[in-house]
This record gives C-alpha cells, sequence and structure tokens, in this order.
C-alpha cells in the first residue's frame, strides 16, 4: 500500500509563467482541492485561474509544473479530473450577473484548468469578519441580507435550472463586488460527485454549513440541499459565526436559544426565513429558491420593542445564564405586579 498524502502544500504555480496565453500573475486562494491564481489574458484582461490539484492526491514540488500522483491514487485523480471539467464546461453555459462567468478551460501539466472573469471587491465573510471587528450593531443590517441574498438566490435560481447544486455554499464561496453585488463562486458538485466514489477525496466542508444530508453517503440532494446553506449564510451575518453543525443537531439542536437572541435585532419574519432554511429535515425546508424567495420578500413587521417582560428575560438570560425556570419565575413576578 502506498501512502496517502493526506497533509501537505502543494506548490503553486511560478508567478510570470506563461500558461495556454494567459501570464500568472500570483497565487491569491488555495484549498485542499484546487489552487487560485490571478493572471492576464493576451489582451492584458485580468482573470482568475483555478487548478485543479487536490492536496490527498497529488504532490507538485517547488520549480515543478506537473504533479506527482501515486499509482494508487491515479484512478481516483482521474475521476477527479473528469468532474472539474465537465462542472467547468457546464458553469461555462450559464450567463448571469450572481453566478461566477467562467470564460475558458484548458488542460495543461497533466491536470485542468478553469478560467474565470476576475472582478475586484471581498467575500461576505470578509465582510461579516471586518463589521465583527469594528464592534457593529447589528452585525449585517436587515436590509442588506434582505437584499443581497435575494441576489443570490437569482444566480442560485439559474444554477438549479441548468441541473447543477452549488453543495458548498458559504459566506467565503459568495463574493461581493465593489458595488456590493453578490457572486457565487466555488462550486463543490465535481467535490460531491468524488465523495460517493472514494472515501479518500471527502470534501472537507465547513461545519455549520452543510446541511445534514451532505454527512449521508446515499442522502436524496436537491434545491433543498443548497437552501440549508443559504440559511447558514444567512444566519452568520445575523451572529457572526455559522450554525451549530448539523450533525451535532441531529444529537442536541440548541439552534432554538440562538434565535431567541436575534429577537428585537431583526424582524420576526426574517428570523423565521432562516429557520426555515435550517429545518434538520430536508422535507421541512423550502424545496425550491423561488419558495425561498417569496417568503425573504415578505413585508415585514414593524420593529417594535420586544415588550417589557421579555425585554427583562433576555437581559436575566444573557447577563445571568439563569436556569430558564428561575428566569420566567422572575419575569411572571414582574409581570404580575405591572399588571
Amino acid at each position: 500500500m502506498g501512502k496517502i498524502m493526506a497533509v501537505q502544500n502543494n506548490a503553486p504555480l511560478p508567478d510570470g509563467l506563461d500558461i495556454a496565453g494567459y501570464r500568472i500573475v500570483k497565487k491569491i486562494a488555495s484549498g485542499g482541492f484546487s489552487i487560485v491564481y490571478l493572471a492576464y489574458d493576451g489582451d492584458g484582461n485580468a482573470v482568475a485561474i483555478k487548478e485543479y490539484l487536490p492536496s490527498s492526491l497529488a504532490l507538485r514540488q517547488p520549480g515543478e509544473l506537473v504533479p506527482v500522483i501515486a499509482p494508487e491514487n491515479l484512478s481516483v485523480f482521474r475521476i477527479g479530473l473528469k468532474c472539474f471539467f465537465e462542472e467547468g464546461r457546464a458553469l461555462a453555459r450559464i450567463t448571469h450577473p450572481n453566478v461566477v462567468s467562467v470564460v475558458n478551460f484548458f488542460r495543461a501539466n497533466e491536470t485542468v484548468y478553469m478560467v474565470m472573469a476576475y472582478e475586484s471587491g471581498r467575500s461576505l465573510q470578509e465582510h461579516i469578519l471586518r463589521r465583527r471587528e469594528k464592534g457593529d450593531k447589528p452585525l449585517v443590517s436587515e436590509r442588506f441580507i434582505r437584499k443581497m441574498f435575494s441576489q443570490v438566490m437569482n444566480g442560485l435560481r439559474e444554477v438549479h435550472t441548468n441541473k447543477l447544486l452549488h453543495l458548498d455554499l458559504k459566506p467565503a464561496n459568495i463574493y461581493l463586488r465593489v458595488d456590493g453585488t453578490p457572486i457565487l463562486l466555488d462550486f463543490g458538485a465535481a467535490r460531491q460527485t468524488l465523495r460517493t466514489d472514494q472515501p479518500k477525496l471527502y470534501p472537507m466542508y465547513t461545519p455549520g454549513f452543510a446541511p445534514p444530508e451532505l454527512y449521508a453517503k446515499s442522502a436524496n440532494m436537491g434545491p433543498w440541499t443548497d437552501i440549508y446553506s443559504i440559511g447558514a449564510s444567512m444566519f452568520a451575518c445575523m451572529v457572526g459565526a455559522p450554525p451549530q453543525p448539523a450533525d451535532q443537531r441531529k444529537v442536541n439542536d440548541r439552534m432554538d436559544g440562538h434565535y431567541a437572541r436575534l429577537e428585537g435585532v431583526y424582524s420576526p419574519e426574517l428570523i423565521n426565513v432562516v429557520r426555515w432554511s435550517l429545518m434538520v429535515d430536508p422535507l421541512a425546508r423550502p424545496q425550491s429558491v423561488f419558495a425561498l424567495q417569496k417568503a425573504l420578500r415578505q413585508e415585514t413587521s414593524v420593529m417594535v420593542e420586544p415588550d417589557p417582560v421579555k425585554k427583562v428575560t433576555q437581559r436575566l438570560r444573557s447577563l445571568f445564564r439563569f436556569r430558564a425556570p428561575v428566569v420566567e419565575s422572575v419575569a411572571t413576578t414582574i409581570q404580575e405586579n405591572t399588571r
């Protein structure tokens, strides 16, 4: 048995390299599955080039262009290569302002490259982290969440119409242009296909954003799978952290407490949309992006201060972390004295 190269850093392509008519400027991102570069095409336009290079299967040393793949990893590497290529081809058919624009894909260095239009901006994850560092309250405004996610879902509807699923939706994969409009990036569909063939390529999904069905080998996936991740991404905008991981929720679901702490900060309608999207049971979630968009567009009730009893109860919970019965008992006493 050859060894599985589980933890390693692949050397990126060298800066300044010319490849298939593109000039590599620098590496801008890397993960366990691929490396992304900033490059220029022959006309001087900036592009992002994504290179298929799963670090669990292939190793590229500094100064080398072609990765070394152990013989026992070759068949899985080729399956992934085919999936990556097919995903690029499918994405190239989609022209939508809220979906990353794939302009080309090519083979070189015994792997595959996907060329995408490069846009200035930052990820939603960076946006959330900056707001958190500044101590903004609320973390992200309800207006921003409603407007931006409505556009994200416009793009996702187009993806689903083309018989694709994203399967790796999270704030790091939602990119905000300078004008604030979002683009869906870094689809995980190829990784999901691989997962059914070989456990070795099990994708590293970010805990909290992955729905329960991604933890099961033969679960039924569909639009509802991406919808869970949309709900998780909205929740991250509100809280600054992902929801409780789905596998933990099946054992001891603590999400109700998180929703309760959002009351008075966000409208009941928005909290309910997030709660609906994050149902553990796939059948209990919205079954289409259109259904979720419709719910998100609902008029919000006027944001009013919570009633005094509720406000005191929430304050007691957060300040003293009393057990619920003690808090309710104090709240009841206040209520009786205010009648």
